[in-house]
């Protein structure tokens, strides 16, 4: 991002203030002080700061060594599971087809345990 002209940055600094007094208590006294640091981060982020890459992520285990019969190591933080659909989505905000998108999966990678998708398929044939 290049420099800013001062009209931008003002409308950009009341834009935040307001949406931010909006939605918090502020006491007048505070609010000349909430004004002039968010006008200083609007320029400093206008200045132009590189933004860094990261490093490509490694996971936690090795993808072939991460399903076993009672549980699944999730690759992202090597915890173990039964299910991993709702740990993807609430920990790590990915779906499970991010999931294997991110790790390089096949498609009919398991996101549950094997003996328990056993388990559930009897008690479902059992139920009718």
């Amino acid at each position: 991002m290049s420099n800013i002209d001062d009209k931008t940055a003002i409308e950009l600094t009341a834009d935040i203030v307001s949406a931010y007094v909006g939605n918090n208590p502020l006491p007048a006294s505070g609010l000349p002080d909430l004004i002039a640091s968010v006008s200083a981060s609007v320029r400093k982020l206008a200045g132009g700061a590189p933004v860094k890459e990261s490093a490509p992520q490694t996971p936690a285990v090795n993808p072939k060594r991460s399903v076993f019969p009672d549980y699944i190591v999730c690759l992202e933080d090597g915890k173990k599971f039964k299910s991993l659909k709702r740990h993807l989505s609430t920990d790590h905000g990915l779906t499970p087809d991010e999931y294997r998108a991110k790790w390089g999966l096949p498609a009919d990678y398991p996101m549950v345990a094997p003996s328990y998708s056993a388990t559930r398929s009897a008690l479902a044939k059992s139920s009718g």
